[in-house]
């Protein structure tokens, strides 16, 4: 059937459009006006409505073995554990699988990346995303800290035999993108090392993190993955080290593409009488300068939520700050990780100085399509927080509201209050469409071009940006209406994208050797195989560049 979206005020940057339009939909896709009259078997009145194309999120944990951790030492937090108000700070903590895609949904949002799957859980990740319905899913498959790649680092081994590792970890586990996680650091960890660097080398192996980054950096590329490499840089949280880290990172990438996980966490200095200052604005000059890189932010809000990660030798130092007062720390193969419950407080000026520092990142830096839209969910806040955080960058009186509630001592170490931009309609659509789709490699979405997928969310707009963004007037997945007034109405059934790169089939028994060996187990077991889901194409193959 043939829809019509009518008189909406378009906002498409990827194809240049900010202006009342109408868009037809037919087949599941975005599809050119009719030249031969025909009508459209349902047309939607949506004058003075904002249209865009259905927004992306990069980087959200929302699936794999450490969210189902948090879920197992955090029952409270969750809707099967005990009826509470919704007026309760835990209300906006915890959900399932099935309320993830529905309340992603119902803010206009179509395609989630979980930015953390490691290779051996790759299946049971992948099961889970597939319980979440509406939206598109998609992996970045961690590496760095694995035993195989920096052996073959240490050994000398050719860049096509690591490229050929990498292709068929990516291809086995189907994700999209790689992700590194404080490189070596992890490695490090198991031999009682407590603090690593960008040039620390990692004990029984001789490599450093910057030599691992690089290698997975070079194999990233050469394999044609649109997604660069996606970092996540050394001393988390550190003051003073973090920032050190980042720009290290950043200064590193030498006119490659590479990407810079929640750079929020790395902006922290050591300035003032509490040794904890903003380093945003240093950061985001060097982001302008660098054009080969780009970020997203890791916003922090006030409220209690969880960090998951996958950094387990920062998740085991953080564990000290855990509030509630429990955490879970493990280990495996890899990198191990950490559950750490957080309740970030307005009246902490440790807190509040984080949440300014994201705003800074985010208004200092020039580039909307290099600095994408994320809370590292649930680690910075969850997800659910994402209206505020949008009516925060458009609205600076909004913003100055916010920071007269915040302690005085912290106006002086932000230059927040100075900052007078406000994003327009325009960059947030790049941000989070169109930006996000260039990243990843997907050019079916992220616009209203003939061909796009029919990806579409429409809102009424106002005064009150926060309202606007939390609940859609329409969403429509692959062309069918799935949230009406901010109410899903149609509970459909996303994919899973992935990149699918062809290694060499001589690495293929390479592994399967070094899995036997390891672990007494055949390579299938550690592949998806593609009827895993059940659900008939539950992959899609995104292209790899050429």
């Amino acid at each position: 059937m043939l829809t019509r979206l009518k008189d909406g005020h378009v906002v498409d940057p990827a194809n240049g459009v900010d202006a009342v339009g109408d868009i037809y939909v037919e087949d599941g896709v975005v599809v050119e006006a009719p030249s031969d009259g025909r009508e459209a078997g349902e047309t939607i009145d949506c004058k003075g409505l904002i249209v865009m194309a259905g927004a992306i999120d990069i980087h959200s944990h929302i699936a794999g073995g450490h969210v189902n951790t948090a879920r197992l030492l955090l029952p409270e937090f969750h809707r099967a554990f005990q009826a509470r108000p919704d007026t309760t700070a835990l209300s906006r903590v915890g959900w399932t699988t099935e309320e993830t895609g529905l309340r992603y949904a119902e803010m206009g949002f179509t395609t989630v990346v979980e930015p953390a799957m490691a290779p051996s859980s790759a299946l049971h990740a992948h099961l889970e995303l597939a319980d979440i319905p509406i939206i598109d899913k998609a992996t970045l498959v961690v590496l760095g800290n694995d035993d195989f790649l920096m052996s073959m680092i240490r050994n000398g081994e050719s860049e096509n035999a690591i490229e050929d590792y990498v292709a068929w970890t990516v291809s086995a586990s189907r994700a999209l993108g790689v992700k590194c996680i404080n490189a070596g650091g992890s490695a490090a960890f198991k031999e009682n090392v407590r603090k690593f660097d960008f040039d620390d080398e990692v004990p029984d192996y001789g490599v450093t993190s910057r030599r691992i980054v690089k290698t997975l950096q070079a194999a990233v590329t050469q394999l044609g993955i649109p997604h660069p490499l996606h970092v996540h840089c050394n001393n988390l949280g550190v003051p003073g080290d973090s920032a050190a880290s980042a720009v290290a990172t950043i200064e590193a990438a030498e006119g490659q593409p590479l990407h810079l996980a929640h750079l929020q966490f790395y902006g922290y200095g050591t300035g003032g009488e509490r040794r904890f200052s903003s380093e945003g604005q240093r950061l985001a000059e060097l982001v302008n300068r660098t054009k080969e890189v780009t970020v997203d932010i890791g916003q922090v809000m006030f409220g209690q939520t969880v960090t998951i990660s996958s950094d387990e030798l920062r998740q085991f130092v953080g564990r000290a700050q855990a509030s509630p007062g429990k955490s879970v720390i493990f280990d495996h193969e890899a990198n191990g990780g950490g559950v750490v419950p957080m309740e970030y407080k307005k009246s902490s000026y440790f807190n509040a100085l984080q949440w300014a520092i994201g705003l800074e990142l985010f208004l200092l830096i020039d580039d909307p399509s290099r600095v994408f839209f994320t809370t590292d969910h649930p680690n910075g806040a969850p997800f659910t927080a994402y209206p505020e955080i949008f009516a925060l960058l458009m609205d600076r009186n909004v913003r100055q509201r916010w920071l007269e509630a915040l302690p005085k001592s912290v106006l002086a170490m932000t230059t927040l209050a100075e900052i007078t931009r406000e994003y327009t309609l325009d960059e947030i659509a790049t941000m989070t469409r169109a930006a996000p789709a260039r990243l990843l490699g997907t050019p079916d979405r992220g616009h209203l071009g003939a061909g796009a997928v029919g990806d579409i969310a429409v809102y009424r707009p106002g005064a009150d940006k926060a309202a606007m963004f939390g609940r859609a007037a329409y969403v429509f997945k692959d062309g069918t209406l799935v949230v009406k007034d901010g109410q899903v109405v149609n509970r459909t059934t996303g994919r899973t994208l992935t990149v699918r790169p062809e290694p060499d089939r001589a690495m293929a028994r390479r592994l399967e050797t070094y899995f036997d060996d390891r672990y007494g187990l055949p390579a299938k077991w550690f592949e998806v195989p593609e009827h895993a889901i059940g659900q008939g194409e539950s992959f899609r193959v995104v292209a790899c560049r050429t």
